[in-house]
């Protein structure tokens, strides 16, 4: 009998080797990424899933634009704290919310989902398809819909409520900013660029002037700017005839300046030595913008000064939250 416990036991420690041993090869071979703490916020966690969620698109992102191994690397690594510190606040935003007892109904959210079968003119069946290709159910949708409520609702409680903008405030920024509702005039310029360089002999300088020259002949004869551009320019824009789109006059150097503000439409300037080359320039179009009055900036300037007001009170708020709360974060 003793014969036989013996035999069994060293049977049985043998089967449980065998199976540890499987275990760990299975182990080696199929690795399995366990979910894990990166950061304590309060009472709170967040976890490894819940940062890869929403770090996995703009990593694909940043590595489709091919970056040097460094780079790529350093880039991913800043993403992803970001994304820590943002998850972060959004425990701290809805610690706030279940203090201040915010609730939202399932009426309100169905309200708000049929809200945006309207806008974008979905049935029930084409919101689900569109969200399966997000990867999301519509049952967690609808709960992150009532997160976006609640969070709304908190910010405009313990911040938007304390926010005003006068007419005096709006006012003040008007007559800072006066030039930006002032009239505004654009030029719409093609060039014809030869390239020369400090580098090269006077003789290839002299050379590729008279190439200038022969061209500012044709244009002179009726020659079309815009083929001889297309024909001639070493501009990475010569397939486009030139076209260098819409300029105020602030926005061109002193030289281009000088030699387009007093020409007309369908002119094109004298032959222009510039730091990338000899250069003329034709005048497609001059577009003018009536400026705004006080009246009709208000408005606008309103929104911009309350938008900019929010983010900054919005920032002291998180931060103030973030000095009374016990965070750690494990990377």
């Amino acid at each position: 009998m003793n014969d036989f416990f013996k035999f069994f036991s060293i049977a049985l420690i043998h089967v449980i080797l065998i199976s540890a041993s499987a275990a760990l090869c299975a182990e080696k071979e199929e690795p399995k990424i366990v979910d894990r703490i990166v950061a304590i916020v309060n009472d709170d966690i967040v976890t490894l899933s819940e940062v890869e969620e929403v770090f996995g698109p703009y990593a694909e992102k940043i590595r489709a634009y091919g970056y040097v191994s460094g780079k790529e690397k350093e880039m991913l690594f800043d993403a992803r704290k970001e994304i820590i510190e943002q998850l972060i606040d959004k425990k701290l935003t809805d610690q706030e919310i279940e203090k201040a007892g915010i609730t939202v109904g399932e009426p309100e959210i169905d309200s708000q989902v049929e809200r945006i079968k309207e806008k974008n003119f979905m049935t029930d069946e084409q919101l689900r398809e569109s969200l399966e290709k997000e990867g999301l159910t519509l049952e967690k949708y609808r709960q992150q819909m009532k997160k976006r409520i609640q969070r709304q609702r908190l910010l405009d409680y313990k911040v938007k409520s304390k926010l005003v903008i006068t007419q005096e405030d709006a006012r003040a920024y008007y007559e800072e900013h006066r030039n930006e509702y002032s009239d505004t005039v654009e030029y719409h310029l093609r060039n014809i660029i030869l390239k020369v360089s400090d580098f090269e002999s006077d003789e290839r300088k002299k050379e590729t002037w008279s190439r200038m020259e022969a061209l500012q002949e044709r244009l002179k004869k009726g020659e079309s700017f815009e083929t001889l551009a297309r024909l001639y320019s070493e501009s990475s824009l010569a397939d486009r005839g030139g076209d260098l789109g819409l300029f105020k006059l602030t926005e061109l150097s002193p030289q281009i300046r000088d030699a387009v503000k007093d020409l007309p439409v369908g002119s094109y300037t004298d032959i222009l030595s510039t730091d990338q080359g000899y250069q003329m320039f034709f005048i497609e179009k001059i577009v003018k913008t009536p400026g705004k009055t006080f009246e009709e900036a208000s408005s606008a300037i309103e929104e911009e000064l309350y938008n900019k007001l929010l983010n900054d009170a919005l920032k002291s708020w998180l931060d103030n939250l973030r000095k009374e709360a016990h965070i750690k974060m494990i990377l």
